[in-house]
């Protein structure tokens, strides 16, 4: 089991899109994956904003319902530079 996180910076200028649009990605992803992900943004720059997906059973099914789901989402038009996923695994 690992959990994603996937980071990224939004344009000022496009919160409430970018809002809407990752809404729209949590529950695609949710429907296609059974995974309830959650957003939070970074305290010292609002404008970094985190998705976290805790315990991912089947990465390749999750990452082709993610990517399909962004895909299908408005949020690129919002963002300002790419966004970075990282998958963990717990140790201890």
């Amino acid at each position: 089991m690992i959990d994603v996180y996937v980071y990224y910076k939004v344009a000022p200028a496009h919160t409430a899109d970018a809002h809407r649009a990752v809404a729209q990605l949590l529950a695609s992803v949710a429907a296609a994956s059974g995974v309830r992900g959650t957003l939070s943004m970074r305290v010292d720059d609002p404008l970094t904003w985190m998705e976290s997906y805790p315990g991912v059973t089947d990465a390749a099914a999750f990452d082709a319902a993610l990517q399909a789901a962004v895909e299908a989402s408005a949020l690129a038009d919002c963002l300002a530079g790419p966004r970075h996923v990282e998958r963990f695994r717990a140790c201890a």
